[in-house]
C-alpha cells in the first residue's frame, strides 16, 4: 500500500496533498481517505490564551514505536487500507501545521473512525511534550479532561488531565 513510512516525526512542514497521494499510491481498493490536520492556533496578544510560540518535544525512537503500535491497533479495530501520522517537533509559530493523521479504507465510515481513533490516541497517549509561550511566560501543557474522555470512548485509559 503506502510506500512511505507510516510514522514520521520531523521539524519540517508537510504537504497534505503529497501525503494523501502517497497513502493512496497503487491501491485501487481505496474508496475513502480521511485526514486530520492540527495547527497552532493564532491567539494574538491581548486575547485570552494568547500564544506567541509552541515547542514540541519527544523521545526519538520511543515515540515512533508507540505510534506504530497504535496504527497496528487501528488496523485491528477498523477495516483500513493504510494509515500515516506525521507529527512535527521543535519550535512552531501560530498557523503552523503540527500534525497529520491520514487513513484510507474501502468505505468512509471506517476511514472516519480510524482517523478519529488515532487522533484521540495522539492527544492523550503519545509521548510528546508541548510548551506554549504566552505574554505571561512559557508553560508545559497538560492533557485536557475532554481529551481523556474522547480516548476513553475507545477504551484507551488515560490519567493525564487533572
Amino acid at each position: 500500500m503506502a510506500s512511505t513510512p507510516r510514522v514520521r516525526i520531523q521539524t519540517d512542514d508537510f504537504d497534505l496533498s503529497a501525503e494523501v497521494a502517497a497513502l493512496r499510491a497503487g491501491d485501487g481498493g481505496v474508496g475513502a481517505v480521511t485526514a486530520f490536520v492540527g495547527t497552532v492556533r493564532d491567539r494574538t496578544a491581548g486575547q485570552p490564551g494568547a500564544i506567541s510560540a509552541m515547542e514540541l518535544e519527544h523521545y526519538p525512537g520511543m515515540t515512533e514505536r508507540a505510534i506504530e503500535a497504535m496504527i497496528d491497533e487501528a488496523h485491528r479495530r477498523f477495516d483500513l487500507r493504510a494509515a500515516c501520522v506525521v507529527h512535527r517537533v521543535g519550535l512552531l509559530q501560530p498557523l503552523d501545521q503540527i500534525v497529520l493523521v491520514a487513513v484510507s479504507s474501502a468505505h468512509r465510515g471506517q476511514a472516519f473512525q480510524g482517523c478519529e481513533f488515532l487522533m484521540d490516541y495522539l492527544k492523550t497517549q503519545a509521548p510528546f511534550w508541548k510548551k506554549e509561550t504566552t505574554p505571561d511566560g512559557a508553560r508545559w501543557v497538560d492533557a485536557r479532561v475532554v481529551d481523556d474522555a474522547a480516548a476513553a470512548r475507545w477504551g484507551l485509559a488515560s490519567a493525564n488531565a487533572s
